[in-house]
């Protein structure tokens, strides 16, 4: 289960920053935004999110259409491109992207594994993404959505 306290000492430490973050998520639909969202005080310090669940609507967000052909939509090239291409698109500090699949198969994307989402945070700063997968092997979506979230808070409290 996502932890409101941990979620809550990212908002705070970019609200004590002066920081910002966006996200453009895929498989999590937005989860990672409503657990932002559910901490007092997180207007001060989230811009934006973009749900792209197919690929057309990530590239319409910048995501290189060369780069979905070359690597698939699951992959670390992708979720980088979402990162970056949402904290230009926001000028926030941090953007996080989002993409994978919730261990099922994708009828329009077949290829790749079925229970992998890759997770990358772009820093503009430093203008360096750091990137993780988690694995989703549980057997419902909600269940896979909190893994992937709790492991986006592990990595936001390591970077921020």
């Amino acid at each position: 289960m996502i932890t409101l306290k941990n979620m809550k000492e990212i908002i705070e430490k970019l609200i004590n920053n002066h920081q910002t973050i966006s996200t453009m998520e895929s498989c999590t639909g937005g989860s990672l935004a409503n657990s932002i969202t559910n901490i007092e005080g997180s207007s001060e310090v989230f811009n934006f999110s973009a749900i792209t669940y197919s690929n057309d609507f990530k590239v319409k967000m910048g995501v290189s259409k060369d780069i979905i052909d070359t690597y698939s939509v699951y992959s670390f090239e992708v979720a980088n491109e979402m990162s970056k291409n949402i904290s230009k698109f926001t000028n926030s500090d941090y953007g996080v992207g989002i993409t994978g699949k919730l261990n099922r198969l994708d009828i329009n994307n077949p290829y790749g594994q079925d229970d992998l989402v890759y997770i990358s945070i772009y820093d503009k700063s430093k203008d360096i993404t750091y990137n993780d997968n988690v694995k989703c092997t549980q057997d419902n979506r909600i269940a896979n959505k909190e893994l992937v979230i709790n492991k986006v808070v592990e990595m936001l409290k390591e970077i921020i």
